[in-house]
């Protein structure tokens, strides 16, 4: 797994850098540069994309995305996101969540059901999962106050 990353130097500059890393926690990291103002970290970003992006191939949707994407002002480029939605991720982890036996053992208890999806998506703590649902699309359930449960 390689990602791009920025760090502070002694200096006061942020420097740009790419982490190389492996599943046994080994790292290797490659100095892109040192930027001082936010335009030159900007531009040392997007070389560490592309050096990120040589040999990926480049998936071919066929000629009618070319033709979407040509008519949608974007000039050839990346389409604009204009929402997305994790329904499917959530079913799914709804579905496992019955089949599991957990909503029987939770007696429907939605303050209980919601957060661990959330925190699936999401590791976090119990009242930050509440966060992850709502942008997931739900309306938290409200926290109950003295239940003195740990998250």
């Amino acid at each position: 797994m390689a990602y791009v990353r920025t760090v502070k130097t002694a200096s006061g500059a942020r420097a740009v850098q790419i982490v190389h890393s492996s599943r046994r926690g080994s790292r290797d990291i490659e100095h892109i540069g040192s930027a001082h103002d936010d335009a030159a970290l900007e531009a040392l970003k997007a070389v560490a994309r592309q050096r990120l992006a040589v040999g990926r191939p480049e998936l071919d949707f066929g000629p009618d995305f070319a033709a979407l994407q040509a008519g949608s002002g974007a000039g050839g480029g990346p389409l604009a996101i204009t929402s997305s939605r994790m329904g499917y991720l959530w079913d799914a982890l709804g579905h496992a969540y019955q089949l599991l036996g957990f909503e029987e053992a939770a007696g429907g208890d939605e303050v209980f059901r919601l957060p661990v999806p959330a925190r699936i998506v999401e590791p976090t703590s119990r009242l930050d999962s509440l966060r992850v649902v709502e942008e997931a699309g739900f309306d938290p359930p409200a926290p109950r106050s003295g239940s003195g449960s740990r998250g």
